[in-house]
């Protein structure tokens, strides 16, 4: 598989094919590789952040703006199965390496591009980060407290959702590709890919021209469903339907009364009433802290929980449990943790065999497999057209 990516959304992608088996041979600038690579914080020169998306790759470190570079990397497109590349729509054109180009050497090769808003249409040609895309897909004005300024989410939800998609789109045509023979063309844009997430809202909006506002934590259609102060923190209650409330005003809150308000009648009453329903209940609820409510809350089967940092989400039990943080060694960085596979497959898990690469780490190995010998690899690497480490780690060394 050859990897023309950078930043999140197409290493994101990647990085999943690669934790399910796929060989991941990123193609990188010579100067500076991946723009992640800039990304703070570094430990010993390498990019932290960079290391947690790159995991199970190999790097060649290639100019794509010499005759030799594209001619390179069209032979390996040549061979491989899977092409994912996330330049703006025309330049892998301009570079000679855009479908039309690999089809014609290995008509087999599913190969998917990742933009900001895809091939087609009026936008199509223009360049789209995350947070413009989560303008464009209404994000921004849906998420925050009530009456608040616009706000994004604390992920970078469409660049993750992108690869997701991505990812899950090449496993389908590669399927196909197995079952009838013939690659295909993908094409996935970040604002699509934001927008199929918004099924509640759609549902609002097509049926009933409602606009999704800012709701903090409350959910659109449900309460209570939110999170809620405690005496110590917050804690979070999804009894959003008649049987769970019932279980709420009569096992946790010890309020039947509450059942007894028409207000609060049904599962489609509560939400009309929801900021009513939510000052009543917080002003219980502050009389405790969080853990006891949780408790509460668990004895009573009613789901219930926490609201963490993300340090301490990481340093959970039940994170430990379910392997979501595993450490391995990384060639500069050292001993270094990172997350672990979310899916857990019975006969062929998922697995980390080799961390993120340092710059042009593979480059001679990669091309040596392509059938170039030694002499040809060292007139590259003089004439900067192939990168390889240097001597003492990866040729870009920053310090935080």
């Amino acid at each position: 598989m050859v990897d023309f990516t950078r930043y999140l959304s197409g290493p994101y992608c990647t990085m999943i094919l690669g934790d399910y088996g796929a060989d991941v041979v990123k193609v990188e600038r010579p100067a500076g590789g991946d723009d992640s690579r800039d990304m703070a914080p570094f430990v010993n020169g390498e990019s932290y952040p960079s290391a947690m998306v790159n995991r199970n790759k190999r790097s060649l470190a290639l100019d794509l703006k010499t005759a030799a570079g594209r001619q390179v990397a069209l032979g390996l497109a040549a061979r491989a199965d899977i092409v994912v590349e996330n330049f703006r729509p025309g330049v892998m054109s301009r570079l000679g390496l855009d479908y039309d180009a690999v089809r014609a050497v290995n008509p087999e090769a599913v190969y998917c591009s990742i933009t900001g808003f895809g091939q087609t249409g009026p936008e199509s040609h223009r360049a789209g980060f995350d947070i413009i895309a989560q303008g464009m897909s209404g994000f921004l004005r849906m998420t925050g407290a009530p009456g608040g300024e616009p706000a994004k989410f604390g992920i970078a939800v469409n660049d993750l959702t992108a690869g997701l998609t991505a990812a899950h789109a090449v496993l389908a045509g590669y399927i196909h590709r197995l079952r009838e023979g013939g690659g295909q063309y993908i094409d996935v844009a970040l604002v699509d890919a934001g927008l199929a997430l918004t099924v509640w809202e759609a549902g609002s909006w097509f049926g009933a021209g409602r606009e999704p506002a800012p709701e903090g934590t409350r959910h659109r259609h449900n309460a209570p469903y939110q999170a809620f102060r405690t005496t110590d923190g917050y804690v979070t209650i999804g009894a959003n339907n008649d049987r769970l409330w019932t279980r709420l005003c009569r096992e946790v809150l010890h309020r039947p009364d509450l059942l007894e308000r028409p207000e609060y009648a049904d599962a489609r009453s509560r939400p009309q009433h929801v900021d009513q329903l939510t000052a009543e209940l917080e002003e219980i609820l502050q009389r405790e802290s969080t853990d006891t409510w949780v408790k509460a809350l668990d004895a009573a089967g009613i789901p219930g929980g926490p609201v963490l940092t993300y340090g301490q989400a990481l340093g959970q039990s039940q994170v430990a449990a379910r392997e979501m943080v595993v450490e391995l060694d990384h060639p500069v960085i050292g001993p270094m943790r990172a997350l672990g596979m979310p899916a857990k497959l019975s006969e062929t898990p998922a697995t980390i065999r080799r961390p993120a690469p340092l710059l042009g780490q593979h480059s001679r190995h990669v091309l040596a497999e392509a059938g170039y010998d030694d002499a040809q690899i060292d007139a590259w690497v003089a004439a900067g057209t192939v990168g390889e480490p240097a001597a003492s780690g990866s040729p870009t060394h920053h310090q935080d």
